[in-house]
């Protein structure tokens, strides 16, 4: 029994993810202590624990970053588990340290596990002695501006700059050719040490218009390990995903079969348990056959993913339940032949931010949140109506996840979602989500890494902010909370005129508030 070993579980995060994982918790009967920030002590994670505890003031720095505060919290609360979440935390080898130190069981794998997985020379050196094909790349040992122009003239053009220790997309630069290498080194180590402290850069074949990949794997602490099938995450900005979906649609049997397998070789070389993920590039061989695709290990991550939402809807499997059996010394009740997933699932990310101007993060208060239900259609949320969005943590809103028998029937299930979502008060990319799922390309499954920002011009299209720059002064009086209201009725407003079409919109009354906008405060 998993209670047995643990009665209480301190979530070290917040915001959807804490609440994911109080739920499960809750359902096998343990305790939960959350944690909180000043700016969330009347969060939604913080109000659904059985007990929360403040751990500082707003910056991360000095709350879900600080491992002797959360430490201090779990002891005051008498917390068997602590579970990190993803982000902040997660997986911090230090973090994992500390708790086994403080006789805590982290929720994870073990400290060496995420030292050596969380280390891109390392994972990638795994990933080579277990005959798993790596994009082509190195670290020059000669980190000066002529080492790292040694390093690309080796690997060849196009090539990207990355941070060794970094991810996220900080720091990493495409070079094309040696005019703005040197230009491009200096900004990528720049970032790297703003970012992460290190300037060390990691310098990787480019490949053109790949796709992302990544397959969940599951271990136990029995030597058992088996995989829950692949994701597809290339629909992502600024290397960050955006919508993902179970299983790779257009995926060749052949690759899926060589990936899976891949997945489950590297996780077994690392001497993985718990829940992880291995994640791949796909892309044309340059030096094969014509038409030929050929897969390329990336990376590990030892944590929940934020996208777990589809594998679990695919498989009928919670796992963050089997995190928390597996962190218990449970064994695995499965084998990988007992594992078939069945369906199609997507997730669209909800995100505080605005996709016409770079995707800036918003901040402002939630004056009006409703989500959408409906069959096949599931929401994780970290935030409720009223609350505050603030600057400190990442804009992700809530998750909008929909699953049905095919993937054409979960795409329109999660259109017509969107468009019932209600989010008033911060701007967010709702419109660029319903965009993305109506496009021809998205539809036809022909995605890969590259296609937001190549289609920038029709995914960002945004005519009503040019009726909204014509209204005048009646916009430009209001303040505050009403110029939020009414730049999102305004937006309300033209998502109803596309739906009702140009016909029924040429006969629109002039008097019509959706039209004019007059009048609202």
């Amino acid at each position: 029994m998993v209670t047995s070993v643990l009665r209480r579980v301190l979530i070290a995060n917040r915001g959807e993810v804490a609440l994911r994982v109080i739920h499960s918790c809750h359902a096998l009967g343990i305790e939960t202590v959350a944690v909180y920030s000043d700016v969330d002590a009347h969060a939604p994670h913080t109000l659904a624990a059985d007990r929360a505890v403040r751990i500082g003031p707003a910056p991360p720095a000095e709350s879900y970053l600080s491992i002797a505060r959360v430490l201090d919290a779990a002891r005051a609360t008498g917390a068997d588990a602590i579970h990190p979440g993803y982000g902040f935390l997660s997986e911090n080898a230090a973090f994992a340290r500390a708790c086994a130190d403080a006789h805590i069981t982290f929720v994870g794998p073990s400290a060496a596990v995420i030292e050596q997985t969380g280390s891109k020379i390392a994972c990638r050196e795994l990933a080579e002695a277990a005959g798993i094909p790596v994009v082509p790349g190195e670290r020059p040992h000669d980190q000066s501006l002529a080492g790292v122009r040694a390093a690309v003239l080796r690997i060849g053009y196009p090539a990207l700059l990355k941070p060794s220790a970094g991810g996220g997309g900080k720091g990493m630069k495409i070079v094309s050719d040696a005019v703005a290498l040197d230009e491009a080194i200096s900004a990528a180590r720049r970032e790297a040490e703003t970012a992460f402290g290190d300037g060390t850069l990691y310098v990787e074949r480019h490949l053109a218009r790949p796709r992302h990949i990544e397959v969940q794997v599951v271990g136990d602490k029995h030597g058992h390990l088996v995989h829950l099938g692949e994701r597809e995450c290339s629909v992502q900005r600024r290397y960050q995903k955006v919508i993902e979906e179970a299983p790779a649609p257009t995926l060749a049997a052949d690759i899926r079969e060589q990936i899976v397998a891949a997945a489950v070789e590297v996780a077994r070389a690392a001497g993985y348990d718990n829940v992880g993920t291995v994640e791949f590039l796909v892309a044309d061989d340059p030096d094969g056959p014509d038409g030929a695709s050929r897969y390329y290990f990336l990376e590990m991550n030892t944590r929940l993913q934020v996208e777990h939402p589809v594998t679990e809807l695919c498989t009928g499997i919670d796992l963050v339940q089997t995190q928390l059996e597996v962190a218990a010394g449970v064994p695995l009740p499965w084998r990988q032949s007992d594992i078939s997933p069945r369906g199609h699932a997507i997730e669209c990310r909800l995100y505080a931010e605005d996709p016409d101007r770079d995707y800036v993060p918003q901040a402002g208060p939630l004056l009006l949140y409703r989500e959408p239900s409906g069959p096949g259609v599931r929401i994780d949320a970290g935030v409720q109506e009223g609350d505050q969005v603030t600057v400190f943590y990442d804009p992700l809103l809530a998750k909008l996840v929909t699953h049905a028998a095919t993937r054409e029937t979960a795409r329109t299930r999660a259109i017509e979602a969107l468009r019932r979502y209600a989010v008033l008060g911060v701007r967010t990319n709702l419109a660029l989500l319903q965009r993305v799922l109506t496009h021809p390309r998205f539809i036809a499954a022909d995605i890969d890494t590259t296609w937001l920002s190549a289609d920038s011009e029709t995914l960002l299209a945004t005519p009503w902010s040019i009726e909204m720059a014509s209204t005048g002064p009646d916009v430009a009086a209001t303040t505050g909370d009403d110029r939020d209201l009414v730049a999102a009725l305004a937006a309300a407003g033209a998502d109803r005129e596309t739906r009702a079409g140009p016909r029924q919109a040429s006969h629109a009354s002039s008097s019509d508030p959706w039209v004019t906008l007059k009048g609202w405060r």
